[in-house]
């Protein structure tokens, strides 16, 4: 099940993707490798934890999943059961992953939600200058 739920949440960024042409393939192992050490990186701090020894800052966890990682994460979420309970750290995991789909969706709409925010972004600028 958790399998197909990520095949689900990699749908969006997979179709963005292939309208990279040539760099998809490079697009994909950077975020495989991302991935592996987002998983490792959990893996670790399970271990840690488990040991009560230092343990990796969230931050850093998140950072990774922010980097492209967040598919690794969701992996180790659900395969370690790790990080998968506490409500704070889920927030911030789901808006990254939120992120990343909107970004697919905008970049396949030609970044039409972009190009308005900056729009707006830009017109407010002009009337206070």
């Amino acid at each position: 099940m958790n399998l197909l739920v990520l095949l689900g949440l990699l749908a969006l960024p997979v179709m963005a993707g292939l309208r990279l042409g040539g760099y998809f393939l490079w697009a994909g192992v950077y975020g495989g490798i991302v991935s592996a050490l987002t998983y490792w990186a959990y893996a670790a701090d399970k271990r840690r934890a488990q040991e009560r020894a230092w343990r990796l800052p969230e931050a850093r966890l998140h950072m990774l999943e922010l980097l492209g990682g967040w598919p690794g994460a969701f992996l180790a979420q659900r395969r370690l059961r790790h990080k998968c309970s506490k409500g704070s750290y889920q927030a911030v995991f789901w808006l990254i992953v939120l992120v990343y789909q909107f970004a697919a969706f905008d970049s396949l709409q030609d970044w039409r939600f972009c190009r308005a925010a900056l729009n707006r972004i830009e017109a407010n600028s002009d009337g206070q200058g």
